[in-house]
């Protein structure tokens, strides 16, 4: 596929098909996706895959912390969004709640929603990006966000869908019990990745963008 066709066409998905991802599939998109720049070519990424038994056991013990009340604590800290940030949060919430029909006063219906993030989206695999925490963590960020969006595109040409999220890793000690990841790598982000099951209502969602005259400035031009 064209990189520019995947680019326009990509988008988070939210409900899957229960289809397993052969391993030979995840492991071509990810020695495409490790040629992604880093700072300095320091590949700072280490990647978890999950499917079968062990993501079904990290699913279920989300969910049992969800329900417990036990508060997330992942293992990068981020400030809540303000402003203009957080109002594009709102609207995609609400976007994604008419497309579910789930009422704003519906708590049934809306804690149900933030439970199926917790388990991944339901997808059969997912991807989980760590660095060593010998760096810094903000150093790295750039980096992870570069990964992942080329995992994200390289996805598109083998018909998969993808979801980038950080619900899946809110309890870093659960991916921990389960995986054997050491507490030295601090878990940036989870992407779920499985075939779209594309009668989910959610999936029928179309973001919005900026347009560029909002968020650029050119110098130098006629």
């Amino acid at each position: 596929m064209d990189v520019i066709e995947a680019i326009r066409t990509r988008k988070s998905i939210r409900g899957y098909k229960p289809d397993p991802v052969p391993k030979e599939i995840l492991r071509e998109i990810l020695e495409i996706a490790t040629r992604s720049p880093s700072t300095m070519n320091t590949q700072p990424w280490e990647i978890t895959v999950l499917a079968g038994e062990a993501l079904d056991n990290i699913r279920k013990a989300n969910i049992e912390m969800l329900t417990s009340g036990n508060l997330p604590n992942p293992d990068i800290q981020m400030k809540p969004y303000e402003g203009t940030y957080r109002q594009r949060q709102v609207d995609l919430a609400v976007q994604i709640f008419q497309l579910m029909g789930i009422a704003r006063e519906d708590r049934e219906k809306r804690d149900a929603w933030t439970a199926r993030g917790f388990r991944f989206f339901d997808a059969p695999a997912a991807i989980i990006l760590s660095v060593d925490n010998s760096l810094d963590p903000s150093r790295p960020l750039s980096d992870i966000g570069t990964i992942a969006q080329t995992i994200c595109l390289a996805a598109v040409n083998y018909g998969l869908g993808t979801c980038i999220n950080g619900q899946g890793i809110m309890f870093p000690d659960v991916v921990r019990r389960f995986t054997g990841m050491p507490e030295s790598k601090l878990m940036i982000l989870c992407i779920a990745i499985g075939y779209p099951d594309w009668e989910f209502p959610a999936n029928k969602l179309e973001t919005k963008r900026e347009p560029i005259e909002n968020n650029t400035t050119w110098h130098g031009f006629d």
